[in-house]
């Protein structure tokens, strides 16, 4: 099942250390299937606040994601990142073909009664 590493960067910034993470960060992907869906655009805030951008990236699966993060070329360069930028990064694997917000209600009543 499909799997996603999402950044919540609180403090985007410039600095040369982040822009040569953003030149090397793809060739650490790559190995991995990565690509980005979302990589740091102004946001439209609706609900609450967001201080920040966010990069939203796509793997096969939690394997290759994990791997992906976890992979001596990423935390090599991860750093150059997260001595600039505030932020929290997740990974999660994402719903089966068919997922319904209205199923997940259902198994979740079932569980509750």
């Amino acid at each position: 099942m499909t799997a996603y590493a999402i950044a919540h960067l609180k403090t985007p910034s410039a600095h040369p250390d982040v822009l040569e993470y953003m030149e090397r960060v793809q060739s650490t992907m790559d190995p991995f299937q990565g690509r980005f869906l979302v990589h740091g655009p102004e946001v439209d805030v609706r609900e609450g606040e967001w201080p920040g951008t966010v990069v939203v990236i796509e793997f096969p699966d939690m394997d290759h994601v994990t791997g992906w993060y976890e992979s001596a070329a990423y935390q090599d360069i991860l750093p150059l990142r997260t001595g600039h930028i505030e932020g929290v990064a997740v990974l999660v694997e994402g719903v089966s073909p068919g997922h319904s917000a209205a199923g997940l209600a259902a198994a979740l009543r079932a569980t509750t009664s």
